[in-house]
């Protein structure tokens, strides 16, 4: 093995794209594995935590999770602070991204439209402006979190948004975020890109 394989889903979505984005903005040539459902679940019980995505480094060493694959990467290459408390303050956006994940997830996977709904009114009256008012907190920095250089905490948030801002969730405006402007010049920033843009056109 002489690169990096990153193994998720074969979705262009969420914590495994995160990664993907993350290792094409450092310039790493990497064995990017897409998984179907039978294809994960005769990997699953291989994995570290049994969860993807899953960096597996030359060597043999198989990082899981998708903070620490993206830390890594940014530490290995120069996309993460070295400062040890901006560095913190980075990886604390990283937890606040996944405390979105884990209350709009199971929103989102219901299943019975009246309570699919009902459960997505909430989300959009309560838990993302929430999320985004306390991330616009921590945005102190223009256009990027930690001011002009772009980080892995910035592709993370620019997913967070993505998720919702292609206007693909049913009972969720493509708006939902509209107001927050430090939120949505960070997202756009990274959308614009020219390696988010060439990552988009292969």
């Amino acid at each position: 093995m002489t690169k990096p394989k990153l193994t998720y889903f074969d979705m262009p979505v969420s914590r495994g794209e995160e990664c993907r984005l993350a290792l094409h903005v450092a310039g790493v040539e990497f064995e990017d594995e897409r998984l179907d459902r039978a294809g994960w679940m005769a990997r699953k019980p291989n994995t570290p935590y049994g969860s993807v995505p899953t960096l597996e480094l030359p060597g043999g060493v198989v990082l899981a999770h998708s903070n620490a694959i993206l830390v890594y990467i940014g530490r290995r290459w120069d996309l993460h602070p070295k400062d040890d408390l901006e560095a913190a303050r980075h990886e604390a956006m990283l937890c606040h991204v996944e405390d979105l994940r884990a209350q709009a997830g199971p929103v989102i996977r219901i299943q019975g439209d009246a309570e699919k709904k009902a459960a997505r009114a909430q989300l959009v009256e309560t838990t993302l402006p929430a999320w985004a008012t306390q991330t616009e907190k921590n945005l102190t920095g223009s256009p990027f979190f930690g001011g002009e250089k772009l980080n892995v905490v910035d592709l993370k948030l620019y997913m967070a948004v993505k998720w919702f801002a292609g206007g693909n969730v049913d009972h969720v405006p493509a708006n939902v975020f509209a107001r927050f402007e430090k939120l949505n010049k960070l997202y756009e920033t990274v959308r614009d890109d020219a390696r988010i843009k060439a990552w988009y056109a292969r």
